[in-house]
């Protein structure tokens, strides 16, 4: 062979690595659109890349992410959702109800997975929770536990029962829910003492406000802003010793008293099993809502002791998990 011959032949085959490399295709995008701040979901995105994982996705090897987060400022969410749509994403993750209320409004041809504790039929997502019929489809968290968390706060027995309920204004489901809350208490006998806060200023003068009549115990609706802001609302109800009971198990984590409600971080995993379907060219439209079916019960007892409080026997023993 000569010598021009055998140069050629070795400057093709180094080329053949970079001509593959070209010819391979981008890696699908998933965009992710959140209402929150990341560092207050930092246990739950885990969930959410676990589940994709037991699809076969993993970010950097096959899948890539493009994150949004509104840190609390809704009305970031249309333009986050449109950003997302300009970088052409292959699917949008939103668990959030205010981020797939913005991704909704935003494209009806890319798929959106939503994970919500609210009805997505009600909320115009799905046609029926058997059949989606659009571009949405997802997790969701309704069920019977808002009556449940207040059958809760009676079994502690704490008297005769008025309690300060926690709801966000700038939530569209929230007057919808405050009156589920209403008929839920009325049904057992609770008096209801409203709170309406959407900012951390809101928060603090939502306590002062409610804790010159003095409630009997404090109740936090479900909502990503609360979820946000957990800590400054357990550090407000413990310095003013009041008993109080949340969604989801953070809040006692983060040294509220007790929770009751769907196991979040499992939702979140089935948004990404159903995320990573969709990826496989699985359709909206045709996969099924998923009705959250972990529920679970957890006691900070440390917190009970600090208030003062006997947690009846049975309410332990009925608990998935007792902080101590």
């Amino acid at each position: 062979m000569q010598r021009r011959e055998f140069i050629a032949l070795i400057g093709g085959a180094a080329a053949w690595p970079l001509a593959a490399r070209a010819q391979q295709p981008a890696l699908p995008v998933i965009g992710f659109l959140h209402s929150g701040s990341p560092e207050a979901f930092v246990n739950l995105v885990p969930a959410f890349r676990k589940g994709l994982s037991e699809t076969g996705y993993v970010e950097g090897q096959n899948v890539a992410f493009e994150f949004r987060w509104a840190a609390g400022q809704d009305s970031a969410l249309p333009e986050l959702a449109a950003d997302l749509i300009r970088r052409r994403v292959a699917v949008i993750a939103a668990p959030s109800t205010p981020a797939a209320i913005a991704a909704k409004a935003a494209t009806t041809t890319i798929p959106i997975v939503f994970a919500i504790g609210y009805d997505p039929v009600a909320l115009g997502f799905v046609a029926s929770l058997a059949r989606p019929g659009g571009n949405l489809t997802g997790i969701s968290f309704l069920s019977g536990e808002l009556a449940k968390r207040l059958e809760l706060v009676r079994e502690l027995k704490l008297g005769p029962t008025r309690v300060a309920v926690l709801v966000n204004p700038a939530l569209a489901t929230a007057e919808t829910n405050l009156k589920e809350v209403e008929a839920a208490a009325q049904a057992i006998g609770l008096q209801i003492q409203v709170v309406r806060a959407s900012t951390s200023r809101e928060l603090d003068a939502g306590f002062a406000t409610f804790l010159r009549e003095r409630p009997d115990a404090f109740f936090v609706s479900g909502d990503p802003f609360f979820m946000s802001r957990r800590v400054q609302i357990v550090q407000l109800a413990t310095l003013h010793k009041l008993p109080a009971i949340f969604a989801q198990r953070e809040y006692v984590e983060a040294g509220g008293l007790m929770s009751y409600g769907a196991n979040v971080a499992d939702a979140w995993r089935q948004a990404g099993v159903y995320t990573g379907r969709i990826l496989k060219s699985a359709k909206p439209a045709d996969l099924p809502v998923v009705q959250s079916s972990k529920f679970e019960l957890v006691i900070n007892a440390q917190t009970a002791r600090m208030l003062g409080l006997t947690v009846p026997d049975k309410l332990l023993v009925a608990a998935d998990e007792v902080i101590e």
